[in-house]
């Protein structure tokens, strides 16, 4: 699928190591999404497990996380806040993540992750270097000191498919459809 603004066609003639990383991570983007079809907004919301997570909350946390690293490609560790400078606001934004607000419908959560992937494909076609580190923002869950943008990039694809399993799990409980078998 072409996108309005030619990313797609762009991120087409890749090679290599970034056609490697941008085919992955559409593919988990891919199931992800697919866990939505057919839903309404409400069963987007439900909470069909014991947890806060819902289909449309996981949508919006993993775009708010591939945002995020993002910008820490283009602008380095002053994009990230230090976990211990993290204030009760910002540990509420983070848990409103995992759920549809009033208001929010799933085609905009859609759209919204659309537009983060489209950054970032770009991102990935563009000539940014692979190599480049950033030193990592001090937080429990880093166990090292500096990421390559590669890493970064390998990060967001598993973030995506750890949460496309979440989201699997959930929309099975909601109505028993499965995104794979």
């Amino acid at each position: 699928m072409t996108q309005a603004n030619g990313t797609e066609a762009a991120t087409d003639t890749l090679t290599g190591e970034r056609a490697a990383l941008l085919a992955v991570l559409r593919k988990q983007r891919h199931f992800l999404r697919f866990t939505t079809r057919d839903l309404t907004d409400a069963q987007a919301a439900h909470r069909s497990t014991v947890s806060e997570l819902c289909l449309g909350g996981l949508i919006k946390h993993v775009a708010s996380v591939e945002r995020t690293w993002a910008d820490f490609i283009t602008e380095g560790a002053s994009s990230h806040k230090n976990f211990a400078d993290m204030t009760e606001a910002d540990f509420q934004q983070r848990a409103d993540e995992f759920r549809m607000l009033p208001g929010e419908t799933l085609a905009g959560v859609l759209e919204a992750y659309d537009e983060v992937a489209r950054r970032t494909d770009a991102m990935i076609a563009g000539p940014i270097d692979l190599d480049a580190t950033w030193p990592l923002p001090e937080a429990p869950w880093f166990q090292e000191r500096e990421w390559s943008t590669r890493q970064v990039l390998l990060h967001i694809i598993a973030e995506t498919a750890q949460h496309s399993g979440h989201a699997d799990i959930i929309r099975e409980a909601i109505d028993g459809t499965k995104t794979m078998g």
